[in-house]
């Protein structure tokens, strides 16, 4: 099942996740662009947005206010779903509307065949050096095995002697199996997630693996009025 945490409340953008994209509400252009993959339900924080979801036919349920993160968002609707343990849950960002859903299934087939028993997954893209300078732009390294090793807001791994340009951009879109979720959600925020301001940390802080797959994609976040203008420029032809 993919769940969309979806929080009505944005500082730099008020009301993003209804602004209009290509004659949709942002939401529900995310819930539709990706429910040919599976299951799609939104985990919102106000009536109006569970009221704008079942007038277009999309799943959703109400949960807290007060969650820090949408992790913890999704771990709730979880819980009012009654979803099994062995449920695969992705975590897909209702500010991506144009995300491509192949970037999904390749997250939710990490988890299925992830052989560890928390079963946690996510993806990043190549960026280039200049990307990677912005601490907007989370950076992730992995072992040979394709598990991480630390995300990070500045840039790693540091390039002490100059030339190095294979840096990789993580993507906030998460798998878990429901047992994992919870047990993710359990840990509580850890000393590194605060300090850099990335729920993932939590994980490896605790010594849990993420499993991570490289992915080719053209999609961002949409954080300002700016960002939507860029990503409908750049996605709204092909998308008509």
């Amino acid at each position: 099942m993919i769940i969309i945490p979806a929080r009505l409340a944005s500082t730099r953008f008020p009301g993003k996740i209804t602004a209009d994209v290509l004659g949709l509400p942002m939401v529900i252009r995310c819930a539709k662009n990706v429910s040919s993959v599976d299951d799609v339900v939104v985990a919102c924080d106000d009536e109006s947005v569970k009221e704008l979801c079942t007038s277009y036919g999309i799943k959703a349920v109400i949960t807290s206010k007060e969650h820090n993160s949408g992790t913890d968002r999704i771990n709730e609707a979880v819980k009012l779903l009654g979803l099994s343990d062995g449920e695969i849950i992705v975590n897909v960002q209702a500010d991506e509307p144009f995300l491509e859903k192949e970037v999904v299934a390749a997250v939710k087939e990490l988890v299925k065949n992830e052989r560890n028993s928390f079963k946690m997954a996510s993806c990043y893209k190549s960026i280039d050096k200049h990307m990677a300078e912005n601490p907007n732009m989370v950076k992730v390294i992995t072992d040979k095995d394709g598990y991480a090793i630390y995300f990070s807001r500045s840039i790693i791994p540091y390039d002490r002697d100059g030339g190095f340009y294979d840096y990789n951009g993580h993507l906030g879109i998460y798998g878990f199996d429901v047992i994992s979720l919870r047990e993710f959600c359990a840990l509580g925020s850890s000393r590194l997630e605060n300090i850099e301001k990335l729920e993932q940390l939590r994980a490896i802080e605790a010594g849990y693996k993420i499993k991570m797959a490289k992915v080719e994609t053209k999609s961002f976040g949409i954080d300002t009025p700016e960002d939507l203008a860029e990503a409908l420029a750049v996605f709204g032809e092909k998308s008509e």
